[in-house]
């Protein structure tokens, strides 16, 4: 869980700012980042634009759906099937963004990190808890060296 200072704060142990940086890259490190922190019965928020019709579809199957001003919110809980479908997918539209994810955002909160997945997956804010997890994305992202910027931050 996340560690609460002496004012009752949520704190995280370390906090990575990731930008994708090379446009030809797979959704091979989203994945394995993806599997490694989200689990079924996590709850989520995935966020899309008004005119992403069959995106909200497809997530208001597994959560409700509330509007938002320009971005539709969908929250529930994560499933084998949602997880299932986040690690298999491959999204078509390509043509603005090399996107991970067919998802404009998805949030996941959970006792091993705090997960922003941004811009369908190009961006990431992750903040992380146990050392092990934190060596686990430091691996994952080290395979890719002068594909990503990533920025980190000690006790937020």
């Amino acid at each position: 869980m996340f560690v609460n200072d002496s004012c009752g704060e949520i704190r995280f142990m370390k906090q990575f700012f990731v930008q994708m940086i090379d446009n030809s890259m797979s959704s091979q490190w989203w994945k394995e980042i993806i599997e490694h922190f989200v689990k079924a019965g996590d709850t989520f928020e995935i966020r899309c634009w008004r005119e992403e019709a069959a995106e909200i579809g497809e997530a208001s199957l597994y959560g409700t759906v509330v509007a938002d001003g320009y971005e539709v919110s969908v929250k529930g809980s994560v499933t084998e099937e949602l997880l299932g479908k986040l690690l298999a997918e491959a999204p078509a539209d390509k043509s603005i963004y090399n996107k991970m994810t067919k998802y404009f955002t998805i949030h996941v909160r959970n006792d091993l990190c705090d997960i922003w997945s941004e811009h369908y997956g190009t961006e990431m804010v992750i903040d992380i808890i146990s050392d092990a997890d934190i060596e686990f994305f430091e691996q994952v992202m080290g395979q890719y060296p002068g594909s990503f910027s990533i920025g980190e931050s000690k006790n937020g």
